[in-house]
C-alpha cells in the first residue's frame, strides 16, 4: 500500500497542510506513523477520513459534531449518523425561518425607505414592535 506525505495528502484532499495538523491535534485524524527520516506517512484511509470531514463541514456539521460522528472507536452506527443528520436538518430549518423573517423585515424597510419617508424608515429601525 502506497503512503502519502502530508503535502500529497493535502493536495489530494484540497486542504492546507496546517489543516491536517490541526485535525490531528483535535483528534479528527490519528497521528500517522513516520518514516525513518521522520516524515508523516498517511494512508488512503486517512485521505478518505479527510474527505469525509470536508463533506460533513459542507453539510454544516461543526468539527465537534464531526468528532462525535466518528465516535470513540472510529465508527458510528447508521442510526446515530441519521440522528445527527436529523438534528443538523432541524438547525438548518430554524436558520431558514430566521433568515426568511429577516428578509421580510428588510424588504419592508427597503420599501418604506425607498418612498422617501425618512421618519418611517428610521422608526422601523428603532421601534422594536415594527421590527418584529
Amino acid at each position: 500500500m502506497a503512503t502519502l506525505t502530508i503535502g500529497r495528502l493535502a493536495e489530494q484532499a484540497g486542504v492546507h497542510i496546517e489543516t491536517i495538523r490541526y485535525y490531528e491535534r483535535r483528534g479528527l485524524l490519528a497521528e500517522p506513523p513516520r518514516s525513518g527520516a521522520g516524515y508523516r506517512q498517511y494512508s488512503e484511509g486517512d485521505l478518505w477520513r479527510l474527505e469525509f470531514i470536508q463533506r460533513a463541514k459542507q453539510l454544516g456539521f461543526t468539527l465537534t459534531e464531526i468528532t462525535e460522528l466518528f465516535g470513540p472507536d472510529g465508527a458510528r452506527s447508521a442510526d446515530e449518523v441519521l440522528d445527527a443528520a436529523h438534528a443538523r436538518l432541524a438547525a438548518v430549518d430554524d436558520a431558514m425561518r430566521t433568515l426568511a423573517a429577516q428578509r421580510c423585515q428588510l424588504r419592508r424597510l427597503v420599501e418604506v425607505c425607498r418612498h422617501g419617508d425618512g421618519a418611517a424608515c428610521l422608526a422601523l429601525l428603532t421601534d422594536s414592535e415594527d421590527a418584529r
